[in-house]
């Protein structure tokens, strides 16, 4: 029903192709809950619905847990408990995280 949600959301955006498209809360969670990202250094990272998050990069793994939270994507990992969080955009099958001090990260679908 998510990767159902986000077609929907992507058809129906009248942004033209190329563009980024800043999402509000409920964009986020459509486009990360259940969903796997795939980033340009070959990490990846599992968005589970019930808030833990896997990061896997090298042959190692670490988990945390993610949120939304005032239009924005966050997340903490143990054994800190200081919250990180990112603005989120969408374009197509990638995803683009900014932080507060301008810090890019973007991802794509790895489970499409």
């Amino acid at each position: 029903m998510l990767r159902s949600a986000l077609l929907v959301l992507c058809l129906v955006s009248p942004v033209r192709a190329g563009e980024w498209t800043a999402l509000d809360d409920a964009g986020i969670t459509v486009a990360l809950a259940a969903r796997v990202l795939r980033y340009e250094d070959g990490s990846s990272q599992n968005f589970f619905q019930d808030g833990r998050t896997l990061y896997e990069a090298g042959g190692g793994e670490s988990w945390g847990k993610w949120w939304v939270e005032g239009g924005k994507y966050c997340s903490s990992w143990p054994p800190s408990d200081v919250a990180a969080c990112y603005a989120v955009e969408a374009r197509g099958l990638d995803v683009r995280f900014t932080g507060q001090g301008g810090e890019v990260s973007v991802g794509r679908y790895q489970d499409l």
